[in-house]
């Protein structure tokens, strides 16, 4: 899926241009967007602001990236508070982080040739000059370099590691998520569903509810928009729930709760429908069911960083290469076209606008 720029980003990215002096426009411009204000619960459109910079020189050892495709995920919002957490804020006034597939322009690095693609950590930029460090080359094998920021990347690594590693299946259990359509989710599932799993997702519009079982396979699912969702739920997990995959809260969490079983497994890899909240939801104070329902029934809960299990990457990398030559998990992008419209595609993430792994065509 390709979007097209709406006329406000058109609007805003041409004003940003237009205040370059016509010395720098005739330069190599590396476009940005930067981080302008902190977001006070849902960020909006006024939290971001374009602008350009001549693209600088390399000096040894360095090598010039052009961003091809920027990835656009929910952690990115945690990260654009100002209080600590797993890693580093992002600094008001300068270019907003994330992952991105780039070709090496120029290099001053033997490791490098100019032509190469590689995974960097560019952010919301069109160029950025890099002393090699952290950067990873694509296999070549890969015929459709987005999927290094989705399937094969940091998504497809995260619900593999936290379905095998915590939740750890087991044939004829039933593996219910959250965000069942999405980078992460419809991964999960698919996985279960190889490991023998009843699988039933938990996703929004009709389209998605569609695609989880006629496309993905799933057995159910279920809309957390139906006012009946816990008794659908319900309904499609007769024989309670062995694990949840955790990477939404909200209701989605109440609904599941009731229905854990005994010895259940839950992976907490993120918690999107709380990201922007500013109190405390409203409503009875659950914690202590939590914790009696955690002891009396054995229940793990455990929350991961996938930065700390980079040593399952090459069992991850064998494995989901695999599955996607053989044709075993499928997998959909949203892609967007243009990085002026990066911030209101990230925006959308958080009303699920979004239908698959959410990417940025920044260039070619």
């Amino acid at each position: 899926m390709i979007t097209r720029r709406t006329t406000l980003q058109a609007a805003l990215a041409s004003a940003a241009l237009a205040s370059i002096s016509p010395v720098l426009a005739a330069e190599r411009l590396n476009q940005r967007v930067l981080l302008a204000s902190r977001p006070k619960g849902m960020p909006t459109l006024e939290n971001f602001r374009f602008d350009s910079v001549p693209v600088p020189g390399i000096g040894d050892g360095q090598v010039l990236l052009k961003t091809l495709y920027l990835s656009l995920d929910p952690y990115m919002r945690g990260r654009m508070n100002a209080g600590k957490s797993y890693a580093d804020r992002w600094e008001l006034g300068a270019a907003m982080g994330g992952g991105t597939v780039s070709r090496v322009e120029e290099s001053n690095n033997p490791a490098y040739q100019a032509g190469d693609l590689v995974m960097s950590f560019s952010g919301w930029q069109s160029y950025e000059v890099s002393g090699g460090q952290g950067l990873t080359k694509l296999d070549p094998r890969i015929t459709r370099p987005s999927y290094a920021l989705g399937v094969l990347g940091m998504p497809g690594l995260t619900a593999y590691v936290g379905l095998l590693d915590i939740g750890q299946p087991k044939p004829g259990e039933t593996v219910v998520l959250a965000a069942a359509t999405g980078a992460v989710g419809s991964v999960v599932g698919q996985i279960a569903k190889l490991k023998g799993c009843r699988v039933v997702g938990i996703a929004g519009a009709q389209e998605k509810l569609d695609y989880a079982v006629d496309e993905l396979g799933y057995d159910a699912c279920i809309s957390h928009r139906d006012p009946d969702m816990s008794t659908k739920l319900a309904a499609a997990c007769p024989d309670g729930i062995d694990v949840y995959f955790e990477n939404v809260g909200g209701s989605s969490w109440e609904a599941v709760m009731p229905l854990l079983n005994t010895f259940a497994r839950i992976p907490v890899c993120g918690l999107i429908a709380h990201y922007n909240q500013t109190s405390l939801p409203e409503g009875p104070d659950r914690m202590s069911m939590l914790q009696s329902m955690i002891l009396s029934r054995r229940i793990k809960m455990q929350g991961f960083i996938i930065s700390d299990h980079t040593d399952r990457v090459g069992d991850f990398t064998r494995d989901m290469s695999t599955w996607l030559m053989q044709g075993k998990v499928k997998y959909r992008e949203h892609m967007v076209d243009g990085l002026e419209n990066a911030p209101e595609a990230f925006l959308g993430l958080f009303s699920g606008t979004n239908f698959g792994k959410l990417v940025v065509n920044v260039g070619s």
